[in-house]
């Protein structure tokens, strides 16, 4: 699959723009704090109704503007779809799939199919397990709607519940009505995680072991805070002691201490842990197998190659591993944004549309 073209107005820093694409490689250039990052977000946005940067939408909302629009033209197994969304500062985005309005934010998943690779990623490993679990979430709500229902309503619930923990005073059957919940979503996001895990540890352990010749062999294990069990009705009633257990702990701290947004996932090299002793090199070349390893996940989950989105993160890779992620993305439509015309980039890509991007602008005759 690959995206045409792209409209946004009052989106970000762009007051009015519309572009077409390569449905090969695009190379998105300029100076920093142009709009580069911008654009690939408001390409991102049309796949999952989200940012990658921000939980509020009316950042997306030019500042001096009360609405943004945009809409992406794509190309999916020989057939044309659209996506267009508004975003509104003082209410909630709508969106239109095919023309059509969807009610539900998950009836635009598994459609435009996206893999964002920036500097944050390379950060995955050690970074604290908050950013670990948006990995999870990000890639799951596309492949899995049902995903994306249940982690929204267990969000809900869990917001819920831990307001209600803040009162003075507790009523256990009104606390109840919430454990019953969090129970029901929580348990189907553990079961649901673990396959994910089981099946990115896979494929980013062969990737991991090609890119270092052998030398190195990397498995992922995936760090439930509530332990697993064997089927998703046995998971939900454990689930619910569990909550039950940690009462006295979820009151002292008038918060939910038990459930999956506590969970988190352990990257192993050659059985050592690399959140602890891993070098930097290793660590970066664990998030480089992941991110292709998600490329490989959603081909064999939607039989659709994904469009990847490398947000400056070319420069931040060494010359082999650029190499190595060069020669393995021959089948997607990618998009590099960069701030350097570097010349290894260019010989790699001598056919890339290049599009030199200006304060929210796009140069046309620009010479490289």
């Amino acid at each position: 699959m690959y995206i045409k073209d792209i409209e946004l107005t009052n989106f970000r820093n762009y007051d009015d723009l519309k572009t077409d694409f390569s449905q090969n490689v695009n190379l998105i250039l300029g100076n920093n704090a142009q709009g580069k990052t911008n654009l690939l977000e408001g390409i991102y946005l049309t796949s999952i109704g989200r940012s990658f940067r921000t939980n509020k939408d009316s950042e997306l909302v030019h500042f001096q503007k009360n609405a943004a629009r945009i809409k992406v033209n794509a190309e999916k197994s020989y057939f044309d779809t659209s996506v267009e969304i508004i975003i509104k500062k003082d209410a909630k985005k709508s969106i239109k799939k095919d023309g059509a309005t969807i009610k539900k934010t998950s009836e635009l998943l598994e459609n435009i199919l996206i893999v964002i690779f920036s500097p944050e990623d390379l950060k995955i490993v050690k970074d604290e397990p908050e950013k670990r679990r948006k990995f999870i979430d990000r890639e799951l709500c596309q492949i899995q709607p049902l995903y994306y229902d249940s982690l929204s309503n267990y969000k809900k619930t869990l917001v819920q519940r831990n307001t209600y923990l803040k009162e003075e005073s507790i009523d256990s059957s009104i606390l109840d009505l919430w454990d019953v919940q969090l129970a029901r979503y929580g348990a189907r996001i553990i079961n649901i995680r673990e396959q994910f895990v089981k099946k990115i540890s896979g494929y980013s352990g062969k990737i991991h072991t090609s890119i270092t010749n052998g030398k190195e062999s990397l498995f992922l294990e995936y760090n439930p805070n509530i332990d697993l069990k064997d089927d998703l009705e046995e998971q939900e009633g454990y689930f619910y002691d569990e909550i039950k257990k940690a009462f006295k702990n979820d009151l002292k701290q008038r918060t939910t201490t038990k459930g999956p947004h506590k969970d988190d996932i352990s990257f192993y090299v050659n059985g050592i842990n690399m959140r602890s002793f891993g070098s930097q090199g290793q660590q970066r070349t664990c998030a480089l197998s992941l991110k292709l390893a998600e490329l490989n996940l959603i081909k064999e989950e939607t039989e659709e190659d994904a469009i990847l989105l490398l947000d400056d993160v070319m420069s931040e890779l060494d010359i082999e591993r650029q190499k190595y992620l060069i020669k393995t993305l021959k089948e997607n439509q990618l998009f590099i944004t960069t701030t350097d015309i570097d010349k290894n980039l260019m010989d790699s890509f001598p056919d890339a549309k290049k599009i030199y991007i200006e304060g929210g602008r796009i140069k046309e005759h620009k010479t490289y």
